[in-house]
C-alpha cells in the first residue's frame, strides 16, 4: 500500500503529538515547528483526526491537542483511514534519503 502525503502528514503529526504529550495538551504550533507543516494544513487533518475521536481537543491558555486513549491502542490504518477521502497516494520522496534523514512513518511502510 502506498501512503499519500495526507496519511503521511497525519501519521507524523500524531507520532509528534504522542513523543510530547506527556508535557501536557500540544499545540499544532509546535507540531508545525518540529515537523515543517503548515499550521492551516495541521488544522484541516486535526479536526477530521477529532470527529473521529483518535484526538481531543483541549481549551484554555494551556490548550491543545492530546490522545484520549493510550497510544498502543491506535493503529496506523485507523490515523491513516480518519484523513483519507480518495486522495492518491504520491511517490515516496524519501526513498533516496539517508537513515537519519528519512521521517519517523518510513518504517511503517513494510507494515502497511
Amino acid at each position: 500500500m502506498r501512503l499519500s502525503s495526507r496519511g503521511r502528514y497525519a501519521l507524523t503529526s500524531v507520532m509528534d503529538l504522542v513523543m510530547h504529550q506527556q508535557q501536557g495538551a500540544v499545540t499544532l504550533s509546535d507540531i508545525s515547528t518540529r515537523q515543517g507543516v503548515s499550521l492551516s494544513y495541521l488544522e484541516q487533518l486535526f479536526a477530521q483526526l477529532r470527529k473521529t475521536g483518535l484526538v481531543q481537543g483541549v481549551r484554555g491558555p494551556r490548550g491543545g491537542y492530546r490522545l484520549p486513549t493510550p497510544a498502543d491502542s491506535i493503529s496506523v490504518a485507523a490515523v491513516v483511514l480518519a484523513v483519507e477521502r480518495g486522495a492518491e497516494p504520491v511517490a515516496d520522496a524519501d526513498t533516496h534519503a539517508s537513515a537519519t534523514e528519512r521521517r519517523p512513518t518510513h518504517a511503517l511502510r513494510p507494515q502497511l
